[in-house]
């Protein structure tokens, strides 16, 4: 940012949430916040800063995903649950519902919404007319980078972690809270495991203090706002105020870049489905050649396999009878074309079979809370009917793979 010309570093006093720090950048102040998720003196205090008419602007620890999803809690309604499976979306939708279920159990059991500081930070600064700054990384980034960043082994153990905090139906413990208080829901889900690895610390915790300065700087520019009130988790304002302290960025835009950057999936699975594709498919050849009874056997093996395990997969989601028959005859095909997946297939005719209601869309949010939830409700069942197929006809492929394998070479 630019260069500092003074910085207050005594911490005021808590009030009502958390400590704040005034920090001055060139011709802007900056009162970080730190605020605690699960806290409704914490809301309160981010309402009364902003009633005082002190701040010019107001920047939250949200990204325009998670800005939408608390504006418009009802928001994944409007959206074509056909185009999320066409565009490989499904997987990111099912954890922000599987993150959602987490908060609003807490809600629930504590009788806080969590993130309600931000709800009144954006109720705040629309009744006062000031700019709200959306300063935190894209959610889907940050859940990327995780999964790219820990060891191959690790994120077993972490997608297990997520899905047993979301779908317990244990009551929340005090720790669970006490980690809310200093963290937001992605963070509490994770901390279990990132005080343990740097590789998962890294991109949940200190990229995002960096980026959020990043941001700062790129939407607060010399001259355009003389204070800004800045809302974060209280976890937060240590390793920002490192970086609002520390030598000014010489370009944000291109810190933010390398912040935001996932590295392309490898060329090897890229080229994986079509080289299994070509080996099946010879597998299939070298039968034929040998004997017709052979090339039959291997075909019909392939078929029975993979459309049996992709579409007894889809009985797990209490998919629709016709979605089990058409995920039964489609995966074998699916299969050897890597342009079209098992999933995909299986959720359309899901769609197409029960479609979900507006009752749907409005209940979504409580339905997931609890396990059958996630079966009961025809949104987030098509999704487990998307993951299940995949999944079945995954296993189906290597299975049959190597039973090819076996009858040809054995």
């Amino acid at each position: 940012m630019s260069e500092i010309d003074d910085i207050a570093l005594a911490e005021r006093p808590e009030t009502r949430g958390g400590p704040r720090r005034d920090l001055r950048v060139g011709d802007t102040t900056f009162t970080l916040l730190g605020t605690a998720h699960v806290s409704a003196e914490s809301a309160d205090e981010v309402r009364d800063l902003i009633d005082s008419g002190d701040f010019d602007a107001v920047a939250i620890e949200l990204c325009d995903a998670r800005h939408s999803n608390l504006a418009n809690p009802d928001a994944l309604g409007d959206q074509d649950l056909f185009q999320i499976f066409r565009q490989g979306k499904a997987g990111m939708v099912a954890a922000n519902l599987a993150l959602g279920a987490f908060q609003q159990r807490i809600a629930e059991q504590s009788g806080i919404e969590p993130g309600a500081e931000m709800r009144a930070a954006l109720e705040a600064s629309q009744r006062h007319e000031l700019p709200l700054l959306l300063i935190d990384r894209d959610v889907g980034l940050t859940l990327k980078r995780i999964y790219q960043n820990v060891p191959w082994w690790q994120r077993f153990s972490l997608l297990s972690g997520l899905l047993g905090s979301v779908l317990s139906r244990q009551e929340v413990s005090a720790e669970e809270v006490e980690r809310l208080k200093q963290g937001d829901v992605l963070e509490s889900t994770f901390s279990e495991f990132a005080a343990e690895s740097q590789s998962l610390f890294t991109p949940l915790i200190s990229e995002r203090d960096r980026y959020m300065v990043m941001r700062l700087a790129q939407q607060c520019p010399p001259g355009k706002f003389k204070r800004v009130l800045v809302v974060i988790g209280a976890g937060h304002l240590k390793g920002m105020a490192e970086h609002l302290e520390g030598p000014p960025a010489e370009d944000p835009a291109e810190e933010i870049a390398v912040l935001e950057a996932t590295r392309p999936p490898s060329k090897v699975w890229k080229m994986l489905p079509w080289l299994i594709t070509a080996l099946v498919l010879t597998g299939f050849a070298i039968g034929f050649s040998r004997n017709t009874e052979l090339g039959w056997q291997l075909v019909v093996e392939w078929f029975v396999i993979n459309g049996v395990l992709s579409g007894g997969a889809t009985l797990l989601a209490l998919a629709h009878p016709v979605t089990v028959i058409a995920t039964v005859f489609a995966a074998p095909l699916t299969s050897l074309n890597p342009t079209i997946g098992a999933g995909f297939v299986a959720a359309g005719v899901e769609l197409a079979m029960r479609k979900p209601k507006v009752r749907d869309f409005s209940t979504l949010r409580h339905d997931v809370t609890q396990v059958k939830g996630w079966w009961k409700n025809r949104v987030s069942r098509t999704l487990l009917v998307f993951l299940t197929a995949t999944l079945g006809s995954a296993a189906g492929t290597w299975i049959a793979g190597f039973r090819i394998a076996d009858s040809l070479f054995g």
